[in-house]
């Protein structure tokens, strides 16, 4: 056969045809896999932009600070204290000393305990809960309700920024690695929204932990900090809103891969080259895997 010559035979492009339905079916199953690990992480973004969203449009969020202060302490206090176990089970001294390095707490729960014998974990959990917002008040009076309430929601939205963008590297990381799964038997994508809701969880767990903690250790000597506090928030918030905005639109990825496409453009040219031989536009590379790649 000449170069250049088209080889033609049924066998030929029998092969050939079986060949690209292969590569097409291994390609459109991987599409279809991509998407529907897309749809686990475009659930979660929705639930956080949603909640984003609340938190830039509400003027007090002292409720939702409260909420969060109870199922921090209930955590905490079900880790130390676990549910239908007897006193000799518990972690007082433990849950002691990490409510005073953690939150700046100092609450004598081990003699609390010595002192009432009948304390169970709902009075620990309402002690400490007292002492909370004991220490929360005094700061409040000290700066003022509507600088606090400025403080509180700048928190909360940095918090949750901070977390998200982490969370994000992690699902990312377990895309490229949850098909090890595969070899212990197990669906890959099964795994990947197993592990994606465990991670999503443990984020807002993380959130609502590092919030409280933030407010509770943040010694501010008055209202011009809390104002200078908010500025610098605002100024994130913005950076921040360019960074969700690109992360929801779909047309940039498709934009920057236009203009890569613009920047390659292949040679065009009317006498045929040699497979094996440089490519005309200038690359270096051959033929084959430049412009004539297929």
């Amino acid at each position: 056969v000449k170069e250049g010559e088209a080889i033609e035979h049924p066998w030929v492009s029998k092969i050939i045809a079986s060949a690209q339905r292969k590569v097409e079916t291994y390609h459109f199953d991987v599409r279809k896999q991509l998407l529907e690990f897309d749809d686990v992480a475009n659930d979660q973004r929705k639930v956080v932009y949603s909640q984003r969203a609340e938190l830039m449009e509400a003027q007090d969020i002292s409720e939702t600070i409260k909420r969060i202060r109870e199922d921090v302490v209930d955590k905490l206090v079900a880790q130390y204290i676990p549910e239908e176990s007897i006193e000799e089970q518990w972690d007082v001294p433990g849950l002691q000393q990490l409510l005073a390095s953690e939150f700046l707490l100092h609450i004598p729960l081990v003699e609390l305990l010595h002192q009432k014998s009948e304390m169970d974990s709902e009075a620990v959990k309402q002690a400490i809960l007292d002492e909370v917002l004991r220490v929360y008040k005094e700061k409040e009076e000290q700066v003022g309700e509507d600088a606090l309430r400025v403080f509180e929601k700048s928190v909360m939205l940095q918090t949750l920024d901070n977390h998200w963008k982490e969370h994000l590297s992690m699902m990312d990381h377990l895309r490229h690695s949850v098909f090890l799964s595969g070899y212990a038997q197990k669906d890959p994508k099964q795994e990947y929204k197993r592990e994606s809701f465990v991670l999503f969880s443990n984020m807002l767990d993380d959130v609502k932990y590092d919030v409280i903690k933030v407010l509770s250790t943040v010694q501010v000597e008055g209202a011009e900090e809390v104002e200078a506090a908010e500025k610098e928030r605002q100024r994130q918030a913005a950076q921040q809103q360019m960074y969700y905005h690109h992360a929801e639109d779909p047309n940039t990825a498709d934009e920057n891969s236009n203009s890569e496409e613009e920047n390659h453009t292949p040679y065009r040219r009317d006498q045929k080259v040699g497979r094996n031989a440089p490519c005309p536009c200038g690359s270096g590379k051959k033929y084959k895997q430049c412009c004539g790649k297929l």
